[in-house]
């Protein structure tokens, strides 16, 4: 049994270290420094189980929080990559055309959250950014497809939230911390 475990075991490792390193890629792609880069994505594995609660909408009945590593750390690293480049407005055009898309695409699922096709906001992010700074769109993919999506999906969404039918609604949580994370990294990769 355990002669039939080790190759299981290695293959795991390897999967686990070809992730690190084309995620550390994708990072260092989109302007974090690679000595941060592993510790952002420490940061937003483990605090995709962290939830800070902000405001409860009816008494007892629905707690909104804000999650760690599906908005806290996203937002973090936009903004380090907002004054970083200094991109401003176009950072505002990405993040504006890639919120309009999400929004018209996010659909309200009662016990589940919002769902929102996961391909579509990094090629949509990805599509902005090219045009807008051609050399330097990786930064504006990944601030653009983060933000467009935490703001396009959930943010914008708050006020239906009491169909979700859920004692935790959480802004970048679950779902939503994929599409942000996955949203993020393939944008920054695909510009």
């Amino acid at each position: 049994m355990p002669l039939l475990l080790l190759p299981l075991v290695l293959l795991g490792l390897l999967i686990l270290l070809v992730e690190a390193r084309v995620l550390t890629y994708a990072y260092r792609k989109v302007g974090v420094h690679p000595r941060y880069a592993f510790a952002v994505m420490l940061l937003s594995l483990l605090g995709s189980q962290v939830n800070i609660p902000l405001y409860s909408i009816d008494p007892g009945a629905t707690v909104v929080a804000l999650n760690v590593g599906g908005a806290l750390i996203p937002i973090l690293v936009s903004l380090y990559l907002l004054i970083h480049t200094g991109m401003y407005r176009r950072m505002l055009i990405g993040v504006s055309v890639v919120t309009a898309v999400v929004h018209s695409l996010a659909q309200i699922v009662p016990g589940v959250g919002i769902a929102v096709p996961m391909i579509v906001p990094p090629l949509v992010a990805a599509g902005v950014a090219l045009p807008l700074a051609f050399r330097r769109a990786p930064p504006l993919a990944y601030v653009s497809g983060s933000m467009g999506t935490l703001i396009g999906a959930d943010l914008l969404n708050l006020g239906k939230i009491a169909r979700l039918g859920a004692p935790v609604v959480s802004i970048g949580g679950a779902g939503t911390f994929d599409g942000v994370f996955l949203t993020g990294i393939l944008a920054g990769l695909l510009a």
